[in-house]
């Protein structure tokens, strides 16, 4: 009854997993702010969402953007850019892909055309692209140009917002690149039109775009600290932590209480169900980890083929999924600085009470409490790897069980 084809769980970044957990902060964000306020012609800033691998950051706006389009907006797709890509050549095209959405094309007004020409060449061109036209512009202005022209037209439609996702933004290590890109998105989010109003009057509105930003930590640094005050006021940045156990055991509770529903050998509906200690051996599994608790789940569904899943299929399920979540937490501490590195394993190697600033230091060798201060707030504040409260604790409970126990062994 259980086979790949009906199998719910999928980990991985580049997909809507349909075993949906938490994120509802995220999500209320978009539906009862940012959409809400930007169709209402207020100024709402882009949100930028970052996080360690495996949190769904990507999954996160992907769920965004099918609302989105599922409520009639424009939305452009995941915009991945790879390391050494230029990212204005990536969103030139998606811009390109909004006009069309929005009819540009074939609107009569040489403004339009224009503004199309300029963002296809630099569709070709990219960042190395100098428009000495009549204007001179640069590639940044011309695509917040078309941008502009984008908003404008879906402000006409009433009930449509422009939404741009681009992923892995840490890869634009390009500094002019990165700052061309950010001034492009900015100004079209700051940038204000006179409407008319019931009356006559009229008044100044913000457009209906919206900008998702998604990468790695390291983000903050390229964007925050070098481009200073104008990126923060211009955008909002949320980075992810762990999953609340409460919020994973709620996403399997259909499975517990009703059975999810597939098709059987004779092709009418089944249900498979879960046993509740199946469900809390995932969520235990997991340590809130998305990628981990999709991970838990495809390999517990393929455990077996009856209609329900045991605590035992799920144990059998996990320890072929052992070397995968091994090299999952891995990668995380390796892609660290040593120093960071170092803070996490000497916190590791102190009872939970006693990890305090103090005793950190000394179990790094440090004369000093103020020596871990620095490593301890990107930890905290950018990584999002530990919470230093007092005492210390660990927000990456997949981190943590790996440095402190036999885990992921079950």
């Amino acid at each position: 009854m259980r086979t790949a084809l009906d199998n719910p769980f999928s980990p991985g970044s580049d997909t809507i997993p349909e075993v949906w957990a938490g994120r509802t902060e995220q999500l209320s964000d978009w539906r009862d702010v940012v959409r809400p306020r930007r169709l209402a012609g207020l100024p709402e800033r882009g949100r930028t969402i970052l996080g360690e691998p495996g949190l769904g950051k990507s999954s996160l706006v992907r769920r965004i953007a099918q609302d989105s389009a599922r409520a009639g907006d424009w939305a452009t797709p995941q915009l991945r850019i790879p390391a050494g890509a230029d990212p204005l050549k990536l969103v030139a095209e998606a811009v390109l892909g909004l006009a069309n959405a929005a009819g540009l094309p074939s609107a009569r007004e040489k403004r339009i055309n224009d503004a199309i020409a300029r963002v296809q060449a630099v569709a070709v061109s990219g960042i190395s692209l100098t428009l000495r036209g009549a204007d001179g512009r640069e590639p940044y202005a011309a695509l917040t140009e078309l941008l502009v022209e984008v908003g404008t037209a879906a402000v006409a439609n009433g009930r449509v917002v422009a939404l741009i996702h681009i992923d892995e933004v840490q890869n634009i290590t390009d500094e002019k690149a990165l700052s061309q890109l950010l001034i492009a998105l900015g100004d079209a989010l700051s940038h204000e039109i006179e409407v008319e109003v019931p009356g006559g009057a009229r008044v100044s509105r913000s457009l209906p775009i919206a900008v998702y930003l998604t990468g790695l930590p390291d983000f903050e640094d390229m964007a925050g600290a070098r481009k200073g005050a104008t990126f923060a006021r211009r955008f909002k940045t949320t980075t992810l932590s762990a999953i609340d156990d409460e919020d994973l055991a709620e996403a399997l509770q259909e499975f517990v209480l009703d059975g999810w529903q597939v098709a059987d050998a004779g092709g009418s509906a089944g249900r498979v169900r879960m046993e509740p200690g199946a469900a809390a051996a995932i969520v235990d599994l997991c340590r809130g980890e998305p990628f981990l608790f999709q991970l838990a789940g495809e390999q517990a569904w393929y455990a077996g083929t009856s209609s329900t899943i045991t605590a035992a299929q799920v144990r059998q399920g996990w320890r072929g999924a052992q070397r995968e979540a091994t090299a999952h937490v891995e990668r995380i501490l390796e892609r660290l600085p040593p120093r960071e590195r170092q803070l996490l394993q000497a916190m590791a190697g102190l009872p939970t009470s006693e990890r305090t600033a103090t005793r950190i230091a000394e179990a790094m060798g440090f004369s000093k409490v103020t020596e871990v201060g620095p490593t301890a707030q990107r930890l905290d504040t950018v990584r999002g790897i530990i919470d230093r409260g007092k005492p210390y604790t660990f927000r990456h409970r997949a981190v943590e069980a790996y440095l402190t126990s036999d885990w992921p062994r079950s």
